[in-house]
């Protein structure tokens, strides 16, 4: 795609876009089910996003209930170029103090309870997660977020866990000792699905929290969370305006990791072996190679 149409996933607490320029909303049905919540087009500036709830207006929707296939398909067949999903973490270190963003460049997927693939019988593939974050949009992403004012930290790993529950003090502990920076309930398998789709994908992961792996303090509540996500989501809108402001000038060129056509080296099963029913609801998201 030669222009930038920026899907955003709004994670806690961001569950709407300020500021969108000629907005409307748009409901879309996939072959994978009804997306969290309506998307929500609009401008700002000369740059096009598009804008999904991730837990649904109201926040209706747990990690392990996100219906993550359909909003991926859903903001390909948008006609979204890229994908910044913007989501609550905890901190597992302490120089990631909560009110600060972290560009995530890695993730450990310990979900157990999704779905998390759009391929498998009657059409297999395998895409590379090596490097699971586009490295330009994350870059562009940390530059707004220092520009609107935010301490961002470049780099990190997410682990990504099933939740709804917050971490016991063991898994706090074994996360750190793994050499993880942060931790959440959605990350995974966004990106997989954003992969599969050749959708370049980023994360600003804003930190609420320091889990609970920090001794003698108290552990995590969802009223701590809140008065912390309500500062961040603020920083998180004015990111948008300065993302759109780097963007105007900049012309969208493929991702230079490869992945707007990862599939072409991701496919396996031969022609003559394909599920056309599974061809059918692949359409949006790899109709490009089938």
């Amino acid at each position: 795609m030669s222009r930038w149409v920026i899907g955003v996933i709004g994670g806690s607490g961001l569950y709407a876009i300020e500021g969108l320029e000629n907005a409307r909303e748009e409901r879309i049905e996939t072959p994978w089910g009804t997306p969290s919540d309506a998307l929500v087009h609009g401008m700002i500036g000369a740059v096009e996003f598009v804008f999904l709830p991730r837990h649904g207006k109201g926040h209706r929707l747990s990690p392990s209930a996100v219906p993550y296939r359909a909003n991926i398909d859903a903001l390909k067949r948008a006609g979204c170029s890229d994908i910044l999903s913007i989501s609550a973490c905890g901190s597992l270190q302490e120089h990631m103090a909560p009110g600060e963003f972290v560009m995530v460049d890695q993730y450990i997927d310990r979900t157990f309870a999704r779905e998390k693939t759009f391929f498998g019988p009657g059409m297999v593939a395998h895409v590379s997660m090596a490097d699971p974050i586009c490295s330009r949009l994350s870059m562009l992403a940390g530059d707004a977020a220092e520009a609107a004012g935010a301490v961002v930290h470049r780099g990190g790993t997410y682990l990504a866990m099933e939740g709804p529950q917050f971490s016991s003090r063991a898994e706090s502990h074994m996360y750190r000792h793994w050499g993880c920076d942060v931790i959440g309930m959605t990350g995974m398998p966004e990106a997989k699905l954003a992969r599969e789709a050749e959708l370049p994908y980023a994360t600003i992961a804003m930190v609420t929290d320091y889990d609970c792996w920090r001794e003698g303090e108290a552990a995590v509540e969802v009223t701590n969370v809140l008065e912390v996500m309500a500062a961040n989501s603020a920083l998180a809108k004015a990111a948008l305006g300065k993302l759109a402001e780097a963007l105007q000038g900049l012309p969208r060129t493929p991702s230079p990791q490869g992945i707007d056509n990862c599939l072409d080296f991701a496919l396996i099963t031969s022609p003559e072996a394909r599920d056309p029913a599974m061809l059918a609801k692949l359409d949006a998201v790899a109709g490009r190679v089938l």
